[in-house]
């Protein structure tokens, strides 16, 4: 009874926490843990601080895309349609944005599982050598059936116990490291080292972090948990843990990285080299669960990527999302076609995920200035119109916004 009594109370707290508890899944995925770990192995601690920063504005974001949410009960994009002159091309050209990185995102993640998988067999099976071509068209049949059939419940409760499994094993790993307290403080003062890609860094960890999808994903899926404004409070708890969640996790894997591969040399420009992240541990162990976690990260990973489209656009058009409409069907096997880019080009997967998620946080102001105009919206808001506070908290997340574009820009340029 007593064991009970206690799954019922788990389940109730996690029930509490819906929509962080997902963004959490969506956003601590292969991107994440590679441009953490590529970070942490070339700067160390150094750039702590970006990530400390990117969870704060992501936290700040959230609660006001949640409120307007909450007090409008229609989600963000078709807001933004409604509410401003031009707010249909606005829309759209998110959607698009959004969509172009998510691709790019795409081919970084199955560059990266495909390369893992391959080492993996190549470990398993005493140097057998599978093209990644084949290893990639595996995971597309196996994804495209799921979606097909609507039946990948299953499949993902299986990718969340391989996504526990990793977590679990960077903590370890963290653990058995140590890395000392005065370089994690050491972090948190802002500073950019004069070398090729810091500013490229600093904006994939801003990207990763303070994702556009993210939070135009959080009005959908708060306004699918039926709350209500009476659920203000409880709107502002979930973003708050969900924040906390990304900067304690990626905060690990980014120390990790600096107490492996910073320590080594390593600047991780091939996937494998992920692998020395778990070298605490040693042996074949460590890269097979290293392997099995990010492989099912990844894969977790891909269901929202592949679904962005038809989702951003039953939000635009404000309709319930179906999956298995004609139009997601054609959008979502579209998607996936874009799995098999790393093996056309000659770019390495782990530079991809970093330039996809540099490219993610070109799109931030365009999300962040239009919910800053229509939080302070008195005819839309009325009394719930944002406070000083949130206010504040919004021009320093647009201002870092632009800073964070910069940076992007001049990366790429």
């Amino acid at each position: 009874m007593g064991n009970k009594a206690i799954s019922k109370k788990i389940v109730l707290a996690l029930s509490a926490v819906g929509p962080g508890l997902f963004l959490i899944g969506y956003n601590i995925g292969t991107g994440s843990v590679t441009t953490m770990a590529k970070t942490g192995a070339e700067y160390g601690m150094g750039l702590f601080w970006a990530l400390v920063l990117s969870c704060i504005f992501t936290y700040i974001l959230m609660v006001a895309y949640g409120k307007v949410t909450l007090v409008t009960g229609r989600t963000a994009l078709y807001n933004f349609k409604r509410e401003f002159k031009w707010g249909w091309l606005l829309s759209l050209y998110i959607i698009l944005v959004l969509i172009i990185g998510e691709l790019l995102a795409l081919m970084g993640v199955m560059g990266i599982v495909a390369d893992l998988v391959q080492e993996g067999l190549r470990l398993a099976y005493g140097g057998l050598i599978v093209s990644r071509g084949y290893i990639i068209l595996f995971f597309v049949v196996l994804l495209a059936f799921f979606l097909w059939f609507g039946r990948y419940q299953a499949f993902e409760k299986v990718l969340t116990v391989l996504v526990i499994l990793m977590g679990l094993s960077f903590v370890v790993a963290f653990v058995m490291v140590r890395p000392a307290l005065s370089d994690i403080v050491s972090g948190m003062v802002p500073s950019i080292p004069d070398t090729p890609g810091a500013l490229g860094l600093v904006a994939a960890i801003t990207g990763t972090t303070c994702s556009a999808a993210v939070f135009v994903m959080r009005s959908t899926v708060v306004a699918e948990k039926g709350w209500g404004i009476n659920d203000l409070k409880k709107e502002k708890n979930d973003a708050f843990v969900s924040a906390f969640m990304m900067l304690l996790l990626s905060g690990i894997i980014m120390a990790v990285a600096a107490g492996t591969l910073y320590v080594s040399g390593m600047r991780l420009e091939n996937t494998v080299e992920m692998i020395s992240l778990f070298e605490p541990f040693g042996g074949k162990v460590a890269a097979f669960v290293l392997i099995v976690g990010i492989t099912g990260a990844g894969l977790s990973t891909i269901f929202p990527i592949v679904l962005i489209a038809p989702w951003l656009l039953a939000d635009y058009r404000g309709k319930p999302r179906n999956i298995h409409s004609n139009t997601s069907r054609v959008l979502i096997f579209g998607a996936l076609l874009f799995a098999f880019g790393t093996v056309f080009l000659d770019e390495r997967p782990p530079a991809l995920m970093v330039f996809s998620q540099a490219f993610q946080a070109c799109i931030l102001p365009a999300v962040a200035i239009p919910m800053f105009v229509l939080i302070n919206k008195g005819k839309l808001m009325g009394s719930n119109k944002a406070e000083l506070k949130l206010n504040l908290g919004l021009v320093a997340v647009i201002l870092f916004a632009l800073i964070t574009t910069w940076f992007a820009i001049l990366e790429f340029i």
